[in-house]
């Protein structure tokens, strides 16, 4: 019999977006949660529900090796998490059944259940994790083991006898900065075969994930922080550049992915990790996520030199209203400065794009398709605005909200309160933009995809003048002064004035 049997949510199959990607990635949150639990004397084991079928796959493995613990310990590194997607919570309460059907006591974490900790407590769970949580995950499976009360746990939420929320008034756990004091990942728990063998199949390329930080200490207000608040954890750069040696050395990785919120705030530790990587002798062809403001020409090489070949930055609009309204912090030429620099570097420059955010008009719109086409990103996604709990966005829109408040999926694109425009003109910019993107790839482009080009824009206009909502949210009026220097200096902003045509293009 073992002591805990983990388990996560996320089944690939169950999100139409990232099944055609087809980029699955071993749950690493889940992972270090094993470790740690492993390093401290628990016996545990991991069904992993990324690949295989989650609810027959975890019956199999509760027979098995009857578990006196579930705890359904999602991934906090994969974004798609923190997302909230309703399919996960669905799968998440039929697993806490599923466990109790085989006398298995429950435990549960992740962003969704720190939201909604009553809706997974009153689904049969018997506490629910907040916050950074392997610390509380331990003492919470020593507990009940034990058979003790979880009460008293500093980051545990609970129901009281009467039905009331039981929640111990402290911070949430955090774990130690500055130092590595928590095991790698327990990758020997999963079959990595099978990733292996996915990614062969459908890229070529075996690509595995891990991360150099935790957290991210920028407020933008739309960015649901539950699990790591506004802190940043960073680990030393020796042992970055040791794991990595590790993974391609032992499980054979051929590309890294790591899954930071924020990766290179610090340019010292960057320069660090590149020494440390070279000294090594283990560059591998990485992807980050990283602030465009952060990615200095110093900055682009050192990450050059440690292996980095694709960035991600969270653009989000090329209007610097929309940017102010966010709180984000950044300025368009940033943006600008940071793609020059890692084009100089031969880095692929990629951006992220949130269309949607209230106030956002058609004339912003168009600075972002001009920035997009200014800039040539070598990739591009694009989103909607999405309030999620506990954000300052929310707080804004939160009484505009019906019933649905979460997306089924991460394809599952619609404004959920009170938008300038419908979602199908949302999703017309989307796929506009995202084939012209593609169409910088072909050196040739064919009349066929022009004309199909030209269309999607032509689409785009028709729809702008009959897509307009009523009543649609405004951003809050901004007092003078209460923006930060950084983002309220208007001698700073490139101007992006532009016009979409009937034959869809941009006239500067």
């Amino acid at each position: 019999m073992t002591d805990v049997l983990l388990t996560h949510s996320y089944h690939l199959p169950y999100d139409r977006k990232q099944a055609q990607k087809m980029e699955p990635y071993p749950p690493l949150g889940t992972l270090y949660a094993a470790g740690y639990l492993r390093a401290n004397g628990i016996s545990v084991v991991l069904f992993d529900s990324m690949l295989e079928q989650p609810e027959e796959g975890l019956r199999r493995a509760l027979r098995l090796h009857k578990p006196k613990i579930v705890a359904i310990y999602e991934d906090d590194f994969n974004f798609l998490t923190k997302m909230c997607l309703t399919r996960m919570r669905e799968l998440a309460w039929q697993m806490i059944n599923i466990a109790h059907q085989h006398n298995a006591q429950v435990i549960v974490h992740g962003s969704d259940a720190t939201d909604h900790a009553r809706e997974f407590l009153e689904r049969g769970a018997e506490c629910v994790l907040r916050g950074e949580a392997e610390y509380s995950l331990l003492e919470a499976v020593n507990a009940l083991l034990s058979g003790q009360s979880v009460a008293n746990i500093p980051g545990v939420n609970c129901l009281r006898r009467g039905g009331s929320l039981e929640s111990l008034q402290r911070s949430p756990r955090m774990i130690s900065r500055g130092t590595s004091v928590l095991p790698l990942p327990a990758r020997d728990l999963i079959d990595m075969s099978t990733y292996r063998k996915t990614w062969k199949d459908a890229h070529g390329t075996f690509s595995l994930n891990l991360v150099a930080s935790r957290g991210c200490p920028f407020r933008c207000n739309w960015c649901a922080k539950p699990i790591f608040g506004d802190s940043y954890q960073l680990r030393p750069a020796e042992d970055v550049a040791s794991e990595m040696r590790l993974l391609i050395e032992e499980y054979g990785a051929e590309h890294l992915w790591f899954a930071d919120d924020i990766f290179g705030l610090n340019r010292h530790w960057l320069e660090e990790l590149a020494r440390a990587v070279e000294t090594s002798g283990c560059i591998v062809p990485f992807k980050i996520q990283a602030r465009a403001d952060l990615l200095t020409r110093d900055s682009a090489s050192a990450l050059k030199r440690a292996g980095c070949t694709e960035v991600w930055m969270g653009v989000e609009s090329g209007s610097q209203k929309i940017l102010d309204a966010m709180d984000k912090g950044l300025l368009v030429e940033e943006v600008i400065s940071a793609r020059e620099h890692l084009r100089s570097e031969g880095i692929r420059g990629c951006y992220f794009l949130q269309l949607g955010y209230p106030g956002e008009s058609w004339e912003d719109i168009q600075k972002t398709i001009a920035l997009v086409r200014k800039t040539k990103p070598d990739d591009i996604g694009v989103s909607f605005a999405y309030p999620l709990p506990n954000t300052r966005f929310y707080a804004r829109v939160r009484e505009q909200l019906g019933a649905k408040q979460n997306w089924a999926d991460s394809e599952d694109l619609c404004v959920m309160f009170k938008g300038t425009y419908t979602d199908r003109f949302y999703r017309a910019i989307r796929d506009a933009l995202h084939a012209e993107v593609v169409s910088w790839k072909t050196k040739i482009p064919t009349n066929a995809d022009t004309n199909v080009l030209r269309e999607l824009w032509r689409s785009v206009e028709s729809l702008e003048a009959v897509s307009q909502n009523e009543d649609a949210t405004q951003l809050p009026k901004v007092k003078a002064g209460s923006r930060s220097t950084k983002c309220s200096v208007s001698s700073h902003f490139v101007s992006l004035q532009t016009t979409v045509t009937g034959a869809g293009e941009i006239n500067e």
